[in-house]
């Protein structure tokens, strides 16, 4: 369908050859009364995914838009690569979805179903859906969608099949996921960067669009997250994760104010030590906790320091806790 795009999907690619038809599919497949375009970049791939871009974009020249970078943008850690794609995105469209090159859509009617929304309710600024997780190194998809763990969606989602969330539940579920998202096209990244952001990853990015606007989470499975050890993100050691979470976290606390983040930044950090532990790591009692620490309940830090330390004895947990207090 040529014309203006009504919704411009971001997609970064980077060696995901083994994945990307799949995606790239549930580009193509989607049923929708408007345009829309797919903005496909390619980080300068050293496999074959260039070469399945260009095919596509060659049979489907109204939606899929290449980009073909020589050098590599996110190595950079600057933020390049979405201001290449944002850049190059039609003028007018007025909706921005995501989708890596290594995730994918299930449903044709994703666009259409999240869009009629958000044109319908102009003070929402995000729509999600429901997803599940696909676990490439052993073939299976998760037991359960991320609806279906959530025990207490049942009681919270309307009868329409709608769960409204808004900024509070960014720190307790998984509705946000970039995957699953569209969300209404603004300058949110200059913004954030103009705040004092260093880093914008997806939670603190979809904390910031919901702020400007409630969420809604669609009860319908549209999307599959893919987990493998190529992936950016599902290649970290768990307690790389939680790291990386805690910062996150903490620089929303200090740079918005706002004080419900402190929970969630102290739980990431005591995990990180947790699993730093059973890496077998000797300096898992790292420097940077002291400032999680400080402004974490007690009674939770003190449960997850007796299981750091389930098998110590007595004195060297009275140890640790005179190393994290700094007398130590």
């Amino acid at each position: 369908m040529s014309g203006t795009p009504l919704v411009t999907i971001k997609c970064m690619v980077y060696n995901h050859e083994k994945f990307l038809r799949q995606c790239l599919d549930g580009f193509v497949m989607q049923k929708t009364t408007f345009p829309f375009e797919a903005i496909v970049h390619d980080d300068a791939s050293t496999d074959g995914s260039a070469a399945i871009i260009r095919e596509y974009a060659e049979k489907y020249p109204d939606i899929i838009k290449p980009i073909y970078e020589t050098e590599n943008q996110y190595s950079k850690k600057d933020g390049s690569i979405h201001r290449i794609i944002e850049a190059a995105a039609h003028p007018d469209s007025k909706y921005f979805a995501f989708c890596e090159g290594d995730d994918y859509w299930t449903d044709p009617d994703k666009l259409q179903l999240q869009v009629d929304f958000l044109e319908s309710h102009p003070d929402f600024s995000i729509c999600s859906h429901d997803y599940i997780y696909y676990f490439e190194d052993t073939h299976k998809f998760a037991q359960k969608s991320i609806r279906e763990m959530d025990k207490t969606f049942d009681e919270n989602v309307g009868p329409d099949g709608i769960l409204v969330y808004t900024l509070a539940d960014c720190f307790r579920n998984k509705w946000t996921h970039l995957l699953t998202c569209v969300y209404r096209r603004a300058n949110y990244r200059e913004e954030m960067a103009g705040k004092g952001y260093t880093v914008i990853r997806d939670f603190n990015f979809c904390y910031y669009v919901l702020k400007h606007g409630k969420g809604a989470f669609i009860n319908k499975l549209m999307g599959v997250y893919r987990v493998h050890s190529g992936g950016v993100w599902s290649g970290m050691s768990k307690a790389e994760q939680f790291r990386r979470n805690a910062n996150d976290y903490f620089e929303i606390y200090e740079i918005e104010g706002d004080r419900s983040v402190l929970n969630t930044t102290r739980a990431a950090t005591l995990w990180m030590l947790w699993e730093l532990k059973k890496e077998g790591k000797k300096d898992f009692m790292i420097p940077e906790l002291k400032k999680y620490y400080k402004r974490a309940p007690l009674g939770n830090f003190i449960h997850l320091l007796l299981n750091i330390a389930k098998d110590s004895t007595v004195p060297k947990v009275r140890r640790l806790f005179r190393k994290l207090l700094g007398k130590g």
